[in-house]
């Protein structure tokens, strides 16, 4: 159970980190397509706030202590910061693909991992962000094109 909460722990320090650059993405973003896109990091933003809630939960529930420091996050996330810049949508659009892939990865990993140790709950919980970031993933590479 250790390393599923260790891999919780990860997976959370990464949503974390995701939650803020969304955030400052939703601040900076500039071009044409401002109103549509900052619209969109918002529902995005609040999508992986509650997130990073239920999964914090959920290590409790397991037994485990979520982290819960921004150096903790940094230690241990995966994903990148967005720089205090203005920024065009392209850009945006291919590290949310690239963050969005890293966070399958690791709710794949999770996921796999609980269904190795008989873990319902956690398998069940990354069920849904498995089919909620595949369809994310899928749509906005629809919109690269």
């Amino acid at each position: 159970m250790e390393n599923l909460n260790q891999n919780l722990n990860n997976f959370l320090s990464d949503l974390n980190v995701f939650y803020r650059k969304l955030q400052n993405y939703h601040w900076n973003i500039k071009g044409k397509d401002f109103f549509v896109i900052h619209a969109k990091l918002e529902e995005y933003y609040d999508e992986i706030n509650e997130q990073v809630d239920e999964v914090a939960e959920h290590i409790l529930t397991l037994g485990g202590q979520p982290l819960g420091t921004l150096k903790d996050y940094l230690n241990t996330t995966k994903i990148t910061e967005a720089e205090n810049k203005k920024v065009e949508c392209t850009v945006v659009f291919n590290e949310i693909i690239k963050d969005y892939s890293t966070l399958l990865q690791d709710a794949t990993k999770i996921k796999e991992l609980a269904d190795e140790q008989q873990e319902h709950k956690t398998s069940a919980l990354m069920d849904g962000i498995i089919e909620d970031y595949s369809k994310k993933l899928w749509m906005l590479k629809q919109s690269m094109e």
